[in-house]
């Protein structure tokens, strides 16, 4: 149901409760507006953390709003809802706090939670930032590996921005590995994919990262 349908679905329920005295209608009407609350508290993260990508000033709300839909889908028994707000607690703190202490157990529970329900591109998400803390590890066998899985499910899922994003990564691993000619062609690819999608954000991050490695 949208989330229109579940906040009537909640107020037919009250009815019943008040009018009707069918007190055992109120935990359903709990849980639809649980449902709401969740996908609202997720959205709202996400634009504020959108918003910090582009202004860099921390909202200390984008976390409690990831931790309670988390929470609530928690409680809800939905894996795949708690999957993915799990995996925005994570980004909160690898991208907002750069603490990768905090945000790989998370990025691993999501990743586990994703998994078990085939929820494909939470889990190319978890892979993606799981690859970005081995790199910083310096751990760029697995770095690499964790990239490539990721985009081979965005790649299935038709997910092309992401794709783009994701060959960004494997450019600066293949230049750190000296593997110019493979970063080059990796870089190449992700322009025409961004293009191709008016990925422009993404275009940006391409053009950083030629300039950056030095590539042409």
């Amino acid at each position: 149901m949208t989330a229109d349908e579940r906040i009537g679905q909640a107020q037919l329920l009250y009815e019943r409760a008040v009018f009707g005295g069918d007190s055992g209608a109120l935990p359903s009407a709990d849980r639809s507006l649980d449902e709401v609350e969740a996908d609202l508290a997720l959205a709202r993260g996400q634009v504020i953390h959108a918003r910090f990508l582009e202004e860099r000033v921390e909202n200390a709300r984008e976390l409690e709003l990831f931790e309670r839909a988390a929470e609530l889908y928690g409680r809800l028994g939905d894996v795949r809802g708690e999957g993915e707000a799990v995996f925005w607690v994570g980004a909160f703190h690898q991208v907002v706090r750069d603490d990768a202490d905090i945000a790989v157990p998370s990025f691993e529970r999501a990743l586990d939670l994703a998994t078990r329900v085939g929820d494909r591109l939470t889990t190319s998400y978890a892979l993606r930032h799981l690859a970005f803390a081995d790199h910083m590890l310096g751990s760029l066998d697995e770095a690499r590996a964790r990239f490539e899985e990721s985009t081979r499910l965005r790649r299935e899922l038709g997910f092309l921005p992401g794709v783009a994003a994701n060959l960004i990564g494997l450019a600066y691993l293949a230049a750190q590995q000296d593997r110019r000619d493979d970063a080059a062609a990796l870089l190449d690819e992700a322009t025409e994919l961004a293009e191709s999608t008016d990925s422009h954000g993404v275009l940006r991050w391409v053009a950083g990262a030629r300039e950056e490695l030095s590539l042409p």
